[in-house]
Order: structure tokens, then sequence, then C-alpha cells
């Protein structure tokens, strides 16, 4: 009964463990990395502006239509016939007896004659719809919708080189979690290495064929090989943050990559055959994005010189008004409709030249820097081929020197073991066995990493 429950209690540890561990290989973390990567993100989101952007400026070449409307309230209407014009009386040619030589007019009859200019203007309404199309705009619209079209592509383009810097930044991170893991369990098999020799000189040193200095000396050694199995385990442990943090994992999460526990990293030693240079320059998107650039300020130049050119464009409206005086001051709503050219010619010629000049100087810059992006790309391709170079010839190396200091320590422990070395030698040829497997790690992670750093050097894609 208790040994099943143990079983039981041991299945279900183990099916934890599992689940909260998780393995990720390299494509993951890659993919991982580009979902969470915050700088990813803000160039998709540049990427739909600038769409939009392009979708606005497609627009220009379609009739504007705007509706405009008002009310105003005035404190007094207006009168046409001034009250001091009307006369008090109307004058006869002739003196009429009983009457006199004129009529005197009515106070009613003055109101009403002041009344008839009278126009009611307290509450008036407006209205109406404007309709412009453009038929020539010196260019303009046709250069800003180019460059609209350029920007979108920029976006698109900036955002390739962001993926790249991502995808490298994983793949660094990556393989060093692998190199440290390697590490440690080299460090464990130094440690295991030297506690069987402090085990061994502890019973020669009871045989009185070791002496106390000796296994005082191997001590040393063990405990200094403990430590570095400390370091190694650590920089594990800050070299899986370091990469759960570049996928967007959280820091504490338990991770374990796929290729974790491999005895032997691949890696290809072949010669790089790199292609024409001027091929390979034209394929980084930072070129490619600093070209685009370049034709956006053209465009920009092109913008500033439509500013010289007389603007013309068809205009229609239809307007209403309440009062109307189509006929008479009614108290309705009545409209008409127009249609007519508008023609803009510029005049400020000093303000339109400086703004050219400066487009022309802006588009000079970006030339400019194309060209030293250009020098310095090629520089790039040919360090990175010649470190290519140099990591395959230490790679050799290091296998040679590891398979001189394995043969030595085999023959060392032999000697040992026979009492015909002294554990001086021994430990000396255990710290060479040490320091050769290191750096046959080093030049086999420092192969993949070249390959990658030469692979976006050339622009290619990373595989």
């Amino acid at each position: 009964m208790k040994k099943g429950i143990g079983i039981i209690l041991f299945l279900i540890l183990t099916t934890l463990t599992a689940t909260a561990q998780q393995y990720l290989s390299l494509e993951q973390c890659r993919q991982l990395a580009i979902e969470n990567n915050k700088a990813l993100k803000i160039a998709s989101e540049q990427e739909r502006i600038a769409y939009y952007e392009k979708k606005d400026a497609l627009t220009k070449f379609f009739p504007e239509i705007s509706f405009v409307g008002g009310y105003l309230h005035n404190q007094k209407n207006l009168y046409l016939i001034p009250s001091g014009a009307i006369p008090a009386s109307i004058p006869l040619p002739i003196e009429i007896p009983g009457i006199g030589n004129s009529i005197p007019i009515d106070q009613n009859i003055r109101d009403g004659i002041h009344d008839l200019g009278k126009v009611d203007i307290k509450n008036i309404w407006a209205g109406g719809f404007t309709l412009t199309q453009p038929v020539f705009m010196g260019g303009k619209i046709v250069a800003y919708n180019d460059l609209r079209s350029y920007a979108e592509e920029l976006a698109k383009t900036m955002k390739e080189t962001q993926m790249t810097e991502v995808i490298v930044e994983v793949d660094n991170a990556y393989w060093q979690v692998v190199s440290v893991a390697n590490k440690k369990k080299l460090a464990e098999s130094y440690v295991q290495l030297m506690q069987k020799m402090d085990s061994d000189i502890s019973a020669m040193e009871e045989e009185g064929v070791a002496t106390k200095a000796d296994r005082l000396s191997v001590n040393v050694k063990l405990n200094e090989a403990e430590m570095t199995l400390t370091k190694a385990e650590n920089g594990l442990s800050l070299a899986k943050m370091l990469l759960s943090q570049i996928c967007g994992l959280d820091i504490s999460d338990a991770i374990t990559l796929k290729d974790e526990n491999i005895t032997s990293i691949p890696t290809n030693e072949s010669a790089e055959i790199i292609p024409n240079i001027d091929d390979a320059v034209a394929n980084r998107t930072e070129i490619r994005s600093l070209d685009l650039a370049t034709k956006i300020y053209g465009k920009k130049e092109k913008i500033a010189l439509a500013e010289f050119m007389p603007n013309i464009a068809l205009t229609a409206n239809y307007l209403w008004t309440n009062p109307n005086l189509f006929d008479g001051m009614e108290k309705k709503f009545a409209g008409m409709w127009n249609v007519g050219v508008i023609l803009k010619v510029p005049l400020n010629f000093v303000s339109n030249s400086a703004k050219l000049n400066s487009a022309k100087a802006e588009t000079r810059i970006k030339q400019f820097e194309m060209e030293d992006a250009k020098e310095k790309i090629k520089l790039q391709i040919n360090q990175s081929s010649y470190k290519l170079s140099e990591a395959n010839k230490k790679l050799t190396s290091a296998k040679k020197n590891t398979e001189k200091a394995d043969e030595n320590l085999r023959y060392a422990n032999v000697g040992f073991e026979e009492g015909v070395i002294p554990s001086s030698d021994v430990i000396a040829a255990q710290t060479a066995w040490l320091s050769a497997h290191s750096e046959l790690i080093d030049a086999q992670i420092d192969i993949i990493l070249c390959r990658i750093y030469l692979d976006k050097a050339l622009g290619r894609k990373l595989q």
C-alpha cells in the first residue's frame, strides 16, 4: 500500500515538474521573441500608420465635399427708409381754403411707410454644400502619393531590420545558454575527477605513499573545482533569465533548451563563399531603407517645387438662407447653386525658394548617409568573413588540443595509479583537460555566432 502511494506521488510530482518546465527550441525562442518584442510591436503600428496615410494621400485626387451651416441672432432689424426722411405733411401747390398749403400725414401712416423698408435680420439661418475638385496643383498631389507609397515601403523595411536584430539577439542568448550549460557539465566532470583523486590521495596517504602536502594540494584544487561549478550554475541561471526576458517570459520561469543537453555542438566548418559584395550590400534592409528615405526627400523637393506653380480647381456650391431675398424679403428657406473655377498663383517666391533649397539639402544628406552606410557594410562583411575564418581555424586547433589533453589525462591517471607520476602532474593534466574542453566549447559556439553575424552582414534571411 505504501509503495503504491509512493509511486503515485512520484508520478504526480514528475507531471507537475514537466508542466512547469518549458522545453524550447531555437525556433520557438525566436517566435516568442518576435511575438513579445515591444520594438517590433511599435514597428507594426508604424507600418499600419503608413498604410492609412497612403490611403489618405489617395483621397487628394478626388473632390472634397463639405457642409457649412450657421445661425445668427441680432439685437435689431434693418430699416432701409430712415424715419427722418418721411415728411410730417405733404405740401400743396396752391393754398386750399380750410386746409391750407399742406396736408399733414398721420403718425400711423408715417410708421407704415417706415416699416416698408424694414429688413428682419433678428434670426438668420444659412447653410450650404461645397464641392472642390483639384485640376492642377503643380504636381503636388502626385508627389505626395508617391511619397506615402515610399513611406509605407520604408515602414515595412524598418520592421524587417528590427526583426533581424531581434533574431540575432535571441540566437546569441540561446547559444550562450547552450555554451554555459556545456561548461557546467564540464565543471561537473572536473569535480568528479578531483573527488576521485581526493579519495585516491587520501588512501595513498594512509598507506604512506603520499604526503599530507599532496593531499592538501588536491583539496585546494577540489575546492577550486567546486567553486568553478558554482559559478557555472549561477552563470547558467543568469543566461536563462536573459533569454527568458528576450522571449517575453517571466525570468522566474524554468526553461530547458532543446540543444542544452547535446553532447556535441553542431558546427559547419566549410568555407563560406562570399557573394558579390555590391549585391550583398543591396540586400541589406538598412540600404533599402536609406534608398527609400532618399526617394521620399526627392518627392519633398517636388512638393516644394509645386509651391511655385499655379493651382487650378473646380468648385460647385449650393447655398440657402432664411430669410431670403430671391423674391423680396421672405421668412423661409430658399437657395441656389453655382459653379466656378478657382485659380491661385503664388507670389511669395522668397519663402518657397527657402523651402525648396531646404528639401534639396535634406535629399543630399540622405545620399551621403547611404554612401557612408554602404562603406561600413562592406567593411562589416569583410570583418565577419575574417572572423568566421579565424573561428574555423580556432576550432580545428581546439579539437587537436582536446585530443591531446584527453590522452595526456589518461596517461597521467594511469601513471598516478601505478605510482610513477606525482599528484601535481595529474592536477596539471586535469587543469589542461578542463581548459582544452572549455576552449572547444567556445570555439564551437563562436562558429555558430560568426555565421549568424555573417548572414546578417550579407543581408540573408537568418536560418
